[in-house]
């Protein structure tokens, strides 16, 4: 299975990173074809472009600055997706991410009438999300009623996709972390995944 692997971490070496290497590896092992974007790495620029928004409605949107992307996000059969949850949302480089990549004509087609929009990402069977978080479980889930799992599993992947598995693992107060929590966390990651 093609998997995209994609990691929204600015720091060598963080938590993020060690968490993204041993999934890679664990997918691997299971016999997945990873390929990894380290979103800064690759100096990824999140921002839309003025040309890119003009297009979203043209015949064709204009993909010059995110050709690479798109088609590594078309060709995926299973996407992993590894990031730091900041202020209960994304970072705004995987944001942008979404915002870029995630395009007409490529995520999804827009009606003709504007209403609501048709998935376009049939290849992709599966979404596995990894993310850390440092407050503790029941502020995401019992009083934020966890705002980004609800997005990516209802507006993003329920608009684009069809029939898409999605698990989410959350890895709370990971700022202060032992190494026996990541080490549970990492075998949590090989159990599910």
């Amino acid at each position: 299975m093609k998997c995209l692997l994609v990691l929204a971490h600015p720091l060598k070496g963080s938590l993020c990173d060690y968490l993204a290497n041993k999934t890679a590896s664990h997918l691997r092992s299971k016999g997945y074809n990873v390929s990894l974007l380290n979103l800064y790495e690759r100096e990824f620029a999140p921002v839309l472009t003025r040309e890119e928004r003009q297009s979203y409605y043209q015949t064709q949107f204009d993909e010059t600055l995110v050709q690479a992307e798109i088609a590594q996000l078309k060709q995926a059969e299973s996407l992993v997706l590894v990031f730091p949850t900041w202020w209960f949302g994304f970072p705004a480089i995987l944001k942008g991410w979404f915002d870029r990549v995630w395009a007409p004509g490529h995520a999804y087609n827009h009606a003709s009438d504007l209403g609501a929009i048709t998935p376009c990402l049939n290849n992709l069977k599966e979404v596995k999300v990894i993310t850390t978080l440092g407050s503790p479980w029941w502020v995401d889930k019992l009083v934020l009623r966890q705002p980004v799992k609800r997005i990516l599993k209802i507006a993003l992947l329920g608009a684009c996709t069809k029939k898409c598995k999605f698990q989410m693992l959350s890895f709370y107060k990971s700022e202060n972390a032992s190494p026996s929590k990541v080490d549970a966390f990492v075998k949590k990651i090989a159990l599910k995944y």
